[in-house]
């Protein structure tokens, strides 16, 4: 588009340019000035032109300039960078202690870095480094052996942005309304989410969770899960966290205290040492509302279609049992449990990993009871193969447990680990009692075979070994279980066949977990998915699903069997069939789906039930930069009619401006506010997010303590919006609200010859800025210029001699861009 603004005059002169790096009698260094030969340029007024700030090789005018920062590639966000001159005609730019301690200089070449002054350091001596100012971006490239780490794949914490001081609060809103045919309609609202306050390193965090029901009015209830603050020790790899939270502890099982907690976090550590996160699968026969639960505590909620369902966005810090309920759209309700346990607690040589908590119990009403407690677990890595972990949990009466354990790492066998806890504890008629609980967990990936056992274990525990939890129910609140876990094993894995021909890959999903008690009905789930692609008649991507899964809870057993294929029709759209058994009443479904538009998503079925009562049902996803909605509905025959959503949404507020978003779906991300200097409607990261009216977007979800990216979607942008630069990295911290500017304006275009007072062209090379020292443009032949993205009556600055010389004034209004406009240079 911006080529039809030119002529051959202007291509003329472009070239001329581009012969300036070869028009010069000698080759010079660095400080040294080049004496151009102006008689090569293809221009009648030679005696016009200024070309001095390009006679000295990466020379700068003094002064002090806003600039981007890129190291070794890596780009930074702007900030202001002093250009002083050493000696003449030759500038460095001034290094200040924060931008110094991004470099990461070993301390075996701190000594070739001069300090000129206060806070202004000099580091062109240093061995093989380039300091380039580059279009207003100070890039800097650096070998390796300068610096601290050598771990291309770790960011170090020097380089972590803590972020910006703000405001956020983040939500999901699940609403369903059923009408049955017989007995009464039922209206309910379910939210949960986060809200807080980031002030420098700290982040304060409260977690809350309604609920509403229009026919179980006595379940209406909202409450605050935990309010805490927390913080990043990057010398101590670990964070320290202060309020009321849960327990997060390799060894012992999770509950909420009021106290203080300093762990260690691998989110820290090297990729390869930083653990997993937990994954829910499960079958729906209808629209559903699932629901994630751990000590009565919401951890996540949303809705699905009818069919297979896996959750894959539980926090990895999520740790013991979870309790999963299924809740459908026909009323059925159907619960199992999950076990989270994370994988053996290894940890590389010489290394110690730890996890120490001290406070006392909260109860529901944040009341605290109970004594008061000292937590304290760790991993040793003793050598390359075995580490030894253990903890205590002690309190100064009553309750008192330790455990010890070893991890092995058996190379192509995979890792194991092994480990025994004692607890002492009383009872409420001062009875006291011991018991032991033994435990084994297994992992392994196998590439060379696409399988991976994700998490298989083994736990026996004798019938008077107590949980903190279990004391505490005994002890204080007069409750006795009658039903303390006796044995329970666990396994999850997967295998795809044939993995190199995505045209006929199969997937095998496994699950089992067996749980039995001392004085209570075992619970039981276990089983199978598998998902085949192949191709017939010159139809490609059939996609197959075959699932099948029986849970055993509180007695009750519910068998689910789902078949699916899907056709596809190109350009996302698809045609399907499906089928599902529950419990022998089978219901076939025929489906039409399009999912062309990654922001609009939907689905429609239509089918029979085997008792010949017909059934449709609808399912609907809009991603926007607001939120995210989920909506479905269904109808039964002379059975019910239902409607569901789920609404996911935030907002984030800092000094720089505020916006609506997606939500945030852990509260141990990140998130980066994109600021593009008033201008809207600008795209990010795949249309992610678009700026809003005061030019203000926000990116959630982005991986703490890793490098991410906030990208402008150039190719998507409106053709009269202009940006010198598209891309910026950063590293947060966990909870950080990153801020970044982007150098975007939005403005007219056009062509223009410039006139001074007296009747002549400034000098050709000649630099035109705005009243922020951004490049507008340079001056060619005859006073030719273009210039973009600038507002009507705007002024401009035009410089050449090395500095200002007069003013330009955007005309009032531009009807043809191409039109060669005259515009008066004028003094000062």
């Amino acid at each position: 588009m911006l080529i039809s603004f030119f002529h051959s005059t202007i291509w003329k002169n472009i070239c001329a340019i581009l012969l300036l790096c070869l028009a010069f009698f000698a080759q010079a260094e660095p400080d040294d000035s080049v004496e151009f030969n102006i008689h090569m340029l293809d221009a009648e007024d030679r005696d016009n032109v200024d070309l001095s700030r390009f006679a000295t090789s990466n020379y700068i005018i003094p002064g002090m300039y806003y600039l981007d920062i890129r190291i070794n590639g890596r780009d930074f966000p702007r900030q202001n960078i002093n250009y002083v001159e050493v000696k003449p005609n030759y500038s460095i730019a001034c290094i200040d202690p924060t931008l110094l301690k991004k470099l990461t200089v070993n301390e075996e070449n701190q000594k070739f870095i001069e300090e000129i002054s206060p806070d202004c350091f000099n580091i062109s001596q240093l061995p093989g480094i380039s300091i380039k100012n580059d279009g207003g971006i100070l890039d800097i490239v650096m070998p390796r052996s300068l610096m601290k780490y050598e771990d291309a794949d770790w960011t170090p914490p020097e380089l972590w942005d803590p972020g910006v001081s703000g405001l956020l609060v983040d939500y999901t809103l699940t609403g369903t309304s059923t009408r049955p045919n017989q007995g009464n309609n039922n209206n309910s609202l379910t939210g949960y989410g986060q809200a807080g306050i980031n002030l420098g390193e700290w982040r304060l965090r409260a977690e809350y969770q309604g609920n509403y029901s229009s026919e179980y009015s006595s379940n209406n209830s909202f409450d605050w899960n935990q309010i805490y603050a927390y913080k990043p020790l990057p010398n101590l790899a670990a964070k320290l966290t202060l309020g009321e939270t849960y327990l997060n502890s390799q060894v012992f099982d999770s509950f909420r205290f009021t106290g203080a907690n300093i762990q260690s976090d691998e989110r820290m550590l090297p990729p390869s040492l930083q653990g997993y996160a937990p994954e829910i699968h499960g079958i729906a026969n209808t629209n559903a509302k699932v629901t994630v639960t751990q000590n009565g505590r919401l951890i996540y909620e949303t809705t699905v279609p009818a069919g297979p369902f896996a959750i894959k966005h539980l926090q990895d810090t999520v740790q013991g049992q979870l309790n999963v309920r299924v809740e459908e759209q026909n009323g059925k309700v159907s619960e199992f449990q999950v076990q989270t346990a994370n994988l053996p607690y290894m940890t590389r040589p010489g290394s110690v990993r730890y996890n120490t908590s001290m406070g006392q119990s909260s109860l529901n009403n944040h009341k605290m009871q109970g004594p008061v407690f000292y937590q304290g677990d760790f991993s040793w890595g003793m050598n390359n193969t075995w580490s030894l972990y253990g903890g205590v949990l002690l309190t100064a009466k009553d309750y008192n447990a330790w455990s010890l354990g070893l991890g092995h790492d058996m190379g192509r066998l995979g890792t194991l680990s092994g480990d025994i806890t004692q607890s002492y504890s009383k009872t409420y008629d001062n009875e006291n009692i011991n018991g032991m609980s033994f435990k084994l967990n297994y992992a392994k990936t196998f590439d060379e075979y696409h399988s991976t056992i994700t998490f298989a274990g083994y736990r026996f525990s004798e019938k008077t070994f107590r949980s903190f939890s279990q004391y505490m129910d005994e002890r204080y609140n007069d409750i006795n279980n009658n039903g303390y876990e006796k044995e329970m094993y666990t396994i999850t894995g997967n295998k795809t066949f044939w993995a190199d021909d995505i045209e006929k890959s199969t997937t095998l999903y496994l699950s089992y977990r067996h749980q039995n008690y001392w004085d209570k009905k075992t619970q039981e789930q276990y089983g199978v998915t598998v998902s085949l692609n192949f191709s017939i008649m010159g139809i490609e991507q059939i996609n197959t699903n075959l699932s099948a899964f029986r849970t055993q809870h509180k007695g009750n057993t519910d068998d689910s069997i789902s078949f699916n294929i899907s056709v596809p029709l190109g350009s996302g759209k698809s045609i399907g069939y499906s089928l599902q058994d529950s419990n022998g009443k089978v219901n076939q479904m025929a489906s039409y789906s399009d999912n062309s538009n990654y922001n609009n998503l939907w689905r429609v079925r239509a089918g029979l039930s085997s008792d010949n009562k017909a059934n449709t049902d609808g399912y609907y996803q809009h991603r926007s930069q607001y939120a995210e909605i989920n909506a479905n509905a269904s109808y039964q025959q002379d059975n019910y009619v239902a409607l569901g959503a789920t609404v996911k949404g935030g907002f984030t507020a800092t000094r720089h401006g505020a916006a609506l978003h997606s939500s945030s779906m852990t509260s141990s991300t990140a998130r980066m506010m994109v600021d593009t200097d008033g201008v809207a409607g600008v795209p990010f990261n795949n249309q992610s997010t678009t700026t809003n009216l005061f030019g203000i977007g926000v990116l959630t979800d982005l991986t703490s303590y890793n490098n991410v990216d906030a990208r402008i979607d150039v190719d998507k942008m409106d053709s009269d919006i202009e940006t010198h630069k598209a891309i910026t990295s950063a590293t947060l911290t966990e909870g950080a609200i990153g801020y970044y500017k982007f150098p975007v304006r939005q403005g007219e275009r056009l062509m223009a010859i410039l006139q001074t007072v007296d009747q002549k062209h400034p000098p050709f090379g000649a630099e035109i800025t705005n009243k922020n020292g951004e490049n507008m443009g340079m001056v060619m032949e005859d006073g030719l210029v273009y210039i973009a993205g600038v507002n009507l009556n705007e002024s401009l600055n035009v410089i050449w001699g090395g500095k200002s010389q007069c003013t330009i004034t955007i005309p009032a209004a531009i009807n043809d861009p191409l039109k060669h406009e005259l515009l008066l240079c004028q003094g000062f």
